[in-house]
């Protein structure tokens, strides 16, 4: 019983990599940006990466930990805002609310903390960045 529940957890995520594949793909192209297919690729493992991070810096505002903590909860338990079982927007959800926690750490930390955390490509730290509703300078 315990492996279906791992099986779940893990096919959920892999499906909810697909989906930011394909709409991050969506959106470099419709902006025309340089963002290869494996640039998009990679960087769901490095969101993954970058907000770990950020829930684990003391230096940041409890809240801004408090909605990371939320966040990765939201995403490994099971009930939804839609539920997973619809194909495609089922795991969209989950993709939007990434989209509004990374602009609300944003909005309280600065892009400043994404600078910090970052781990990946510079392709990737823009692309998180547009995601994140960060103004290009």
């Amino acid at each position: 019983m315990p492996w279906d529940l791992v099986i779940a957890v893990v096919g959920g995520l892999v499906l909810l990599w697909v989906v930011l594949v394909g709409a991050l793909s969506l959106v470099a192209r419709r902006e025309d940006d340089p963002m290869t297919l494996r640039d998009v690729v990679r960087l769901v493992p490095d969101v993954v990466r970058l907000l770990r991070r950020l829930a684990a810096d003391p230096e940041l505002p409890r809240g801004v930990r408090w909605r990371l903590g939320a966040l990765l909860a939201y995403l490994l338990l099971p009930i939804d805002l839609v539920p997973d079982f619809i194909p495609v927007v089922g795991y969209a959800d989950d993709a939007v609310v990434v989209a509004l926690a990374l602009r609300s750490v944003v909005r309280r930390a600065g892009p400043e903390a994404l600078d910090r955390h970052w781990t990946g490509t510079e392709q990737g730290l823009a692309a998180v960045k547009r995601l994140a509703g960060v103004r290009p300078q």
